[in-house]
């Protein structure tokens, strides 16, 4: 079996990868370790390529709208998959924020364990009005430069391809840079989606450019205020869908069912043309049925997977 850092080398489809925040800032370690048994107790059966571990930031100046859930900061992510997540054997992909951070800062955590494949998601600043301390365009340089183990990515966002149709040309200027893997905002928009992953095809089939991993992030869906935190975050929820979720009579099952359906949809058009698609899977709530139905939604899209890639 392929590890994570070959099958992206390899540039293969189907990675599957799940995400989460750490625990509260304001957590003490006992209930920090409580919560890090449980989400162990999930996911340990269950076949991961990596586990995200999100670096979360303050984005109230990104929207207008009053954010539905406080903010509140949480444990660096890097320090609770090495301390609390360590019977979960798969690989930990840590986000990193890196305006948050000083250039020496972030230049600490690079060069640790250099003898040890690491991987990384470096996302910028979530609007041009934050400020930041480090550059997302200084840290891949940065990242080259003092740790050739260390596998780094970056994010895309179909919703802002849908504005700008410029989404793939991001991709393929981050891959100059070293960007090995992208993953993109939680989505339920497939035509945003697909419109952004036909353009990245095209530019790099007619440049003689190798595709690089893309994965699809999914989160269920459970209620109508879980819908409003996702429309804050900048999920494109398109209207028709919008109105199938809250006119169910199961809004969380309902939202299984579309991402499945979207994810096969996008997973198909993938592999007829040999862009490798995969996904990752998250809760963007806390509560237990959203948590649990995330973790019944990686295993649904696993199994697509499986039926699409697996030899007869």
């Amino acid at each position: 079996m392929q590890t994570l850092k070959q099958k992206i080398a390899n540039k293969q489809p189907g990675i599957v990868t799940y995400g989460m925040t750490p625990p509260k800032i304001t957590s003490t370690p006992e209930q920090i370790a409580d919560i890090a048994e449980k989400q162990t107790d999930r996911l340990k059966d269950l076949r991961l390529d990596g586990l995200l571990l999100y670096d979360i930031q303050e984005e109230a100046d990104r929207m207008e709208r009053e954010r539905p859930f406080p903010f509140l900061s949480t444990v660096d992510p890097g320090e609770y998959g090495e301390r609390y997540l360590h019977r979960l054997n798969v690989p930990k992909i840590v986000y990193r924020c890196v305006g948050k951070y000083t250039e020496a800062e972030l230049s600490e955590w690079i060069r640790a364990d250099p003898e040890r494949d690491r991987f990384a998601v470096y996302v910028g600043a979530s609007s041009g009005k934050q400020s930041v301390a480090l550059r997302l365009a200084d840290a891949y340089p940065l990242s080259r430069r003092l740790n050739g183990r260390l596998t780094f990515g970056g994010v895309v966002i179909p919703e802002r391809h849908a504005k700008h149709r410029d989404e793939h040309v991001r991709i393929v200027a981050k891959m100059n840079e070293g960007c090995a893997f992208f993953v993109s905002q939680a989505t339920y928009n497939v035509e945003a989606t697909k419109n952004m992953l036909s353009d990245y095809y095209y530019h790099c089939r007619d440049n003689g450019i190798g595709m690089v991993p893309i994965l699809i992030n999914f989160a269920p869906c459970g209620s109508a205020k879980t819908l409003e935190f996702m429309k804050w975050l900048g999920i494109s929820i398109p209207k028709w869908l919008e109105n199938e979720l809250l006119h169910s009579h199961d809004i969380l099952d309902k939202s299984i069912r579309l991402s499945q359906s979207i994810f096969e949809e996008l997973l198909d058009f993938g592999l007829e043309k040999g862009i490798p698609v995969g996904c990752s899977i998250e809760s963007v709530s806390t509560r237990k049925v959203e948590i649990e139905a995330s973790v019944q939604l990686l295993a649904q899209l696993q199994s697509a997977i499986d039926r699409r890639l697996k030899p007869d």
